[in-house]
């Protein structure tokens, strides 16, 4: 009889479901969370970031001379340290109270934007790719050649008022567009990994931009420096707040793009198909949705934002093509989508935080003395702590694995014990616990 009572216990554990802490139709993502995990990890690097700042203060040192007879003297010295050169830093990137006039105390808000504007959209295109499953690391290239093509078609071509800068736009998209198509071709048609084709393309895009910069078609005549023609005044963004400030119509283009992305993921039948895509390719592809279209599809619409951000660099502040002109902004961007957990608006909010942080770090270190290196430490703590619970949550879904394969292996007294249909169930487990199979006699 015991063997009876059993068999029931036994296959209704081994038909039960395992475990999950998603909600049902809900598919976990690694890279996408929620936006408490992005203000936590964003309050946690700050902290550790000003630790550091006061560790490395020459105040902090002296008085850790003498900190077991007056510990106070050191803690406020930390305190100090670490204040001071936060607040340095907001008044870099948001609001300089000390400002003589309107303008002067605004201007840090301004600068911001005006850094944010190309973070964001080369951010959009990481997070796109993000949200069809690929992780895109190629938008320095996808900038540079976006860029390349913005400003040959900005000093090369003579357009009426309005006409240029919107044909200016245009190849800067189709050049971000063309070269994320070649990622998306290559990774459809011959299964390659997108991100050694983005790193290889990354390379290939920044010595064909230091080769044109050589040719006479982009050498600036009388000039033997590796720089272009600066654009037409036609081909230029307007400033957005007046000539006394950097701040251009660009950031209204990064506005209108999240408008566009958060519209596209979120209304349209191709971003279903994208995120369908992303969440799980072969049930996309037992619905119909073609997948290998759906990673060109989406190499293409990355690349022609991160070739917007191109265009903002081109026709927004340097006016010239230089070997430098894409600066870091492409790889930052990664980090931007990653804060912004693939999300369009909360990519854009990244970005704007991205952008304080280049802005303030300048007067930071101006003001207090304390290195800008600071700010690149905050932004790869903030990578680093975004990253923890997707391996932490990995970590705990190996230890139940485990666990049930033990208790399952464990539970199964008898090799044959009699089923609900008057056949035989045979269970086989593995020597480490880590499986259990079982057939029904009775169905073979």
């Amino acid at each position: 009889m015991s063997a009876t009572g059993a068999a029931p216990a036994v296959a209704d554990q081994q038909k039960a479901p395992p475990p999950t802490d998603v909600a049902p139709g809900r598919p976990r993502r690694d890279w996408t969370g929620s936006a408490v995990q992005s203000v936590l990890a964003i309050v946690a690097a700050l902290v550790l970031g000003g630790l550091l700042i006061a560790l490395t203060d020459d105040r902090v040192a002296d008085s850790a001379g003498y900190f077991f007879a007056r510990p106070g003297d050191t803690l406020a010295a930390m305190w100090a340290a670490a204040s001071s050169a936060y607040e340095a830093m907001f008044y870099g990137a948001v609001y300089n109270p000390n400002g003589g006039t309107l303008a002067q105390r605004v201007y840090p808000l301004a600068e911001t934007l005006t850094v944010a504007t190309p973070l964001v959209l080369a951010g959009l295109g990481v997070a796109v790719a993000f949200q069809a499953g690929l992780f895109n690391i190629g938008a320095q290239g996808q900038l540079l050649i976006g860029a390349a093509l913005a400003a040959w078609v900005g000093f090369a071509w003579q357009l009426p008022v309005g006409v240029h800068l919107l044909a200016v736009i245009v190849a800067g998209a189709v050049g971000g567009a063309l070269w994320g198509a070649i990622v998306g071709v290559l990774k459809a048609r011959t299964g390659a990994h997108e991100v050694i084709l983005t790193i290889m393309l990354n390379y290939i895009a920044l010595n064909l931009v230091a080769w044109l910069l050589t040719r006479p078609a982009f050498l600036r005549p009388g000039s033997s420096n590796p720089v272009s023609p600066q654009v037409a005044e036609t081909a230029m963004f307007p400033k957005l707040l007046g000539e006394q400030f950097r701040l251009h119509w660009g950031f209204v283009l990064a506005v209108l793009a999240t408008v566009f992305v958060a519209w596209l993921l979120k209304r349209s039948t191709i971003g279903f198909e994208l995120r369908a895509v992303g969440a799980n390719p072969r049930a996309a592809r037992t619905a119909g949705i073609s997948v290998t279209r759906g990673f060109v599809v989406v190499m293409v619409l990355a690349g022609a934002l991160a070739g917007l951000a191109g265009v903002a660099q081109i026709s927004g502040t340097e006016r010239a093509l230089t070997a430098g002109v894409a600066a870091s902004f492409g790889f930052d961007a990664i980090t931007v989508a990653l804060l912004g957990r693939s999300k369009p608006w909360g990519t854009f909010f990244a970005g704007l935080l991205y952008g304080g942080f280049r802005a303030g770090g300048v007067t930071m270190q101006s003001m207090t003395g304390t290195n800008i290196d600071i700010v690149l430490v905050v932004q790869s703590l903030i990578v680093l702590f975004i990253a923890l619970p997707p391996l932490v949550r990995t970590g705990q879904d190996r230890v139940r694995r485990r666990g049930r394969g033990a208790t399952t292996a464990a539970a199964v007294p008898t090799d044959t014990v009699p089923n609900d249909t008057g056949g035989t169930d045979t269970g086989t487990t593995t020597a480490a616990g880590d499986t259990a199979t079982a057939t029904e006699g009775g169905r073979a």
